[in-house]
């Protein structure tokens, strides 16, 4: 794997159990952690190009985050990523032609341990108006 795409996004985040948290990144992301430790864990991906580690805490969580996402151009990376999902049985919230963010996109969402919700979409066509599900639950758009 290369690992030296830069650039590439950095994200870090408290978690409860790490080897929760790795079971399921590792499933989701399909890469095993570069690094892990009792009470760490690292994942560098290049598509997309993230770092992104998880760091093992005793103090609750506060999952504030709205959501993560991966957006992909091609629907076959979409579907191979949904049935990677599937294969793994990730609890899955699959989602077509919505309009969320003012686009219209096919998505699924798939929910951590600790209750990080990750959003996997393709972009279709921009549009003028929010379907009624995230306008009121202002799960998508920030």
């Amino acid at each position: 794997m290369n690992t030296s795409i830069f650039p590439r996004m950095h994200v870090s985040y408290h978690v409860r159990d790490i080897k929760a948290t790795v079971d399921f990144y590792t499933k989701f992301f399909e890469v095993e952690p570069v690094k892990l430790k009792d009470d760490y864990a690292k994942y560098i991906l290049t598509e997309p190009s993230l770092n992104i580690s998880f760091i093992k805490s005793d103090v609750q969580v506060a999952n504030r985050t709205m959501h993560f996402g991966i957006e992909t151009n091609d629907p076959s990376d979409l579907k191979r990523r949904l049935g990677n999902a599937m294969h793994h049985e990730l609890a899955i919230d699959e989602e077509k032609n919505v309009n969320c963010c003012y686009a219209k996109q096919d998505k699924f969402w798939v929910t951590d341990p600790d209750g990080y919700r990750w959003e996997v979409f393709q972009f279709l066509e921009n549009v003028e108006a929010n379907d009624k599900k995230y306008q009121a639950d202002k799960v998508c758009c920030n």
